[in-house]
């Protein structure tokens, strides 16, 4: 029994600085992309896409943080983002839905290319279903519906 426990710990240890490796240098690059305003170009880049998405423009920053940062990180961002009072109900319903399939891109297809998967094959599909949903709820959700989400306040 002993034995099992030394290695799910050293197991453990082994996985966490794995993860490390990956995700330390993602947050200096992330630090890094909002000082110098990266990200809000690459925002105003993508209008389109959010267009497309059926986001307005302000969603388009936690969306791109969360895909390639990860949903706990996104949620921070999208909780800052409308606390602030840029995003509608609709913004936040199609947020969390795309970032519930299509999360943290990059840390995500990395750990799992680690253990051989084939990250391209990942990350087309992921996407792909992700825009798919989102769109179509996007184009089938009306105000009269997103009333009747709780907890959200009415814009």
């Amino acid at each position: 029994m002993l034995a099992v426990i030394k290695e799910a710990f050293w197991g453990s240890l082994s996985s966490i600085k794995t993860i490390a490796i990956i995700l330390i240098p993602m947050m200096v690059v992330l630090q890094i992309a909002k000082d110098y305003q990266i990200l809000d170009k690459i925002s105003n880049s993508l209008w389109g896409f959010a267009r497309i998405l059926g986001i307005s423009k302000d969603a388009i920053f936690p969306l791109l943080v969360g895909i390639f940062f990860g949903i706990s990180y996104g949620a921070g961002v999208i909780i800052e983002t409308s606390k602030q009072g840029n995003l509608t109900k609709k913004d936040l319903l199609l947020l969390v839905i795309f970032l519930v399939t299509c999360h943290g891109i990059v840390e995500d297809t990395l750990i799992f290319v680690v253990i051989g998967a084939n990250g391209w094959l990942l990350v087309l599909l992921r996407t792909i279903v992700a825009i798919l949903i989102t769109m179509l709820l996007s184009r089938r959700l009306s105000a009269s519906e997103l009333g009747g989400i709780e907890g959200m306040e009415k814009k």
